[in-house]
This record gives C-alpha cells, sequence and structure tokens, in this order.
C-alpha cells in the first residue's frame, strides 16, 4: 500500500464515527474515559462485549457483528490504515455492533475495565517463533493474564490460526497452567461438528492460506 493511500486512509479514519483513535499517553496515564464505558458512551446499547485483538482488515470483527446482532464488537490493531476497511464496511452496511480501536494490545487490560469483557477472539497472530520474541506472542502468560483482569468471570477466550507452533504451544501452557480447553482442533475445516463462526468467516489471509491447503486451528477456552 503506497504512503498516499495510508494517509488517505488514516484522515478517513478521524472522520468515522465507529473509530476510536486514542494517543498512547491517553490510555496509560489512567484517564481514558472509555475505559469501563464501551457500551454505554461508544456503542450506546448494553450488549455483552467481544474483543478481536489484532483485527487486521476487520473483516471477522464485522463478520461477527452480523452473525450476531445482540453483542457489540470492537476489533483492535494498530494498523489503522489495514481496519480502514472493516471500520467503512461497518458504516456502509450499517452495522452499528461493530467498532475499531487503534491502539497496542499490550495495552489492553488499561483501555478496558476489570469484569467488561465476555469474549476476546485472537485471530491469525504472528506466532513469533523465536525465543526472543515470546514476550510479544498473544497467548503467553503476561498476555493471558491482561486478558484475564478484563473478562468477566465466565468470559471466552478464542484462538484462530494456521500456524501448528502457535496452536500446539497455546495447548500445551492452558493445560499446564490449569486454564479449562473447552474444544480444540488441528484442522478446523476437516471437522463437520466446527462452530459456524468459526468456519463460516474467514480474513483475506485465511483465504490465502486455505487456498495453499494449509490447516487452520481453533481453541475455545476459559482462563482460571
Amino acid at each position: 500500500m503506497g504512503s498516499k493511500n495510508k494517509l488517505k486512509r488514516f484522515r478517513e479514519n478521524e472522520t468515522f464515527s465507529n473509530v476510536v483513535q486514542p494517543t498512547r499517553e491517553e490510555i496509560t496515564n489512567g484517564n481514558f474515559k472509555l475505559k469501563g464505558n464501551w457500551n454505554r458512551d461508544f456503542f450506546k446499547s448494553d450488549k455483552p462485549l467481544v474483543l478481536e485483538l489484532g483485527c487486521g482488515k476487520g473483516e471477522y470483527t464485522v463478520g461477527l457483528a452480523q452473525r450476531f446482532p445482540d453483542k457489540n464488537f470492537l476489533g483492535i490493531d494498530i494498523k489503522g490504515a489495514r481496519f480502514w476497511r472493516g471500520a467503512k464496511t461497518a458504516l456502509e452496511e450499517q452495522i452499528d455492533n461493530a467498532g475499531f480501536l487503534r491502539t497496542q494490545i499490550e495495552l489492553v487490560d488499561q483501555a478496558f475495565a476489570a469484569n467488561e469483557v465476555s469474549e476476546i477472539w485472537i485471530t491469525f497472530p504472528d506466532p513469533q517463533i523465536k525465543y526472543k520474541r515470546t514476550k510479544h506472542r498473544m497467548t503467553n502468560f503476561e498476555f493471558l493474564e491482561r486478558y484475564k483482569t478484563i473478562l468477566k468471570p465466565d468470559g471466552l477466550m478464542h484462538l484462530k490460526t494456521d500456524s501448528e507452533f502457535m496452536h500446539g504451544y497455546t495447548l500445551g501452557l492452558l493445560h499446564g497452567l490449569g486454564h479449562e480447553v473447552l474444544y480444540a482442533h488441528h484442522d478446523i475445516y476437516s471437522n463437520h461438528m466446527a462452530p459456524k463462526e468459526v468456519v463460516g468467516i474467514q480474513t483475506f489471509y485465511e483465504k490465502q492460506y486455505l487456498e495453499q491447503d494449509k490447516a487452520i486451528t481453533y481453541i475455545k477456552f476459559k482462563i482460571n
């Protein structure tokens, strides 16, 4: 994507009513006004709040919002030029239960209050295979602790990835820490019992992986 195109999208994002773009300081100084008030002040409806972390182009956030009108969905990514597509689609199609937050994933526990979130989806994260990159792995112990602080006690987590490594690493960690694995499959499209929201919505990259005959894995779990 050219820099002109990126700038155009950044400018457009600023006009979108379904996009929030706080500075890092706004979130970390403890005065972020939407923290604890996402449903009241942003969605203007008291539905269960669901996050998609690293939402990319926003296809999953929008797809889930269309499939589940009884929930509010918020896609989070630091790359606003990417989720511009999802935000624009949601506005054009008047999907009022889909929104987007531009920020770093590691700030998620500062952008939301305790027990504010009902579910978290992590879709196709970078597996960060090299050992020195483990601190950025989105299902590591530190990230799970962050998610735990904002999730309701019975909150759900979903991990969908094309990385066998990420799937195996996460399953091993969950079992080792005593978290509750509700469902796991290493090739979700070969399983006829797969949840419809897992196989019925595909991201741009997922379609490419499937064309390459890559297996897509999925885990649904609770953080105890």
